[in-house]
């Protein structure tokens, strides 16, 4: 009965992935922004969750598919919004962002499953995370953990030691925050949208995103 939580920002140039830029415009920067998101969302949607809910700054557009309830971002720092989402849920929840359009129903799966664990936790290669899951979503376990650091990931893993749960762990994975990121990602995950968008954008300028 696990709900898959899905937080994202509208792509909207200059909103996101500002990183990017340059060597990519803004406007490409949130190509790439909506190329990843659909593909995480596709990917979300074929999980078995009980609920697909789109936790979102912005409005939805057309790369939303069917059977995502959308709902909005609360204001404050992201550890207030990612603890907000959690407490909306009253079952075990999976959390994962925008950046990693690499993942698959095959690599969340394993997050499905509470019998011998509390919690899921994918780390990122930056040091951050892209998946977290709770079988009981209690937000303290995110709120004052700082986010955007090398060391976030780190802190919010000791979190969860430290409140006594069996921690499962997700696959290592590189979020698209950079322009090297982003070729890394492409190559890695040629299947994706976000890989034929990442082409397309460096066809003309091969060599300059790196």
């Amino acid at each position: 009965m696990t709900t898959l939580l899905v937080i994202a920002k509208q792509p909207l140039p200059g909103r996101v992935k500002t990183r990017l830029t340059p060597p990519f415009t803004p406007e490409e920067a949130a190509s790439l922004a909506e190329a990843a998101l659909a593909d995480t969302l596709t990917a979300a949607a074929r999980v078995p969750a009980a609920r697909h809910v789109l936790v979102l700054d912005g409005a939805p557009g057309p790369w939303l598919p069917p059977g995502f309830q959308v709902v909005p971002q609360v204001a404050g720092g992201l550890d207030v919004r990612l603890a907000a989402a959690f407490a909306a849920c009253d079952g075990p929840a999976l959390l994962v962002g925008m950046d990693t359009p690499q993942i698959t129903p095959e690599i969340l799966a394993p997050a499905l499953c509470w019998e011998a664990h509390d919690a899921w936790f994918g780390a990122a290669v930056d040091g951050g995370f892209w998946a977290l899951g709770l079988a009981v979503p209690d937000p303290a376990l995110l709120l004052g953990v700082p986010m955007s650091r090398p060391d976030t990931g780190a802190v919010q893993h000791a979190r969860l030691r430290a409140a006594g749960l069996r921690t499962g762990s997700l696959p290592v994975l590189c979020d698209v925050d950079t322009a090297r990121d982003a070729r890394y990602v492409a190559a890695e995950a040629s299947w994706t949208r976000f890989a034929a968008r990442h082409a397309r954008l460096t066809a003309s300028t091969a060599g300059t995103a790196s």
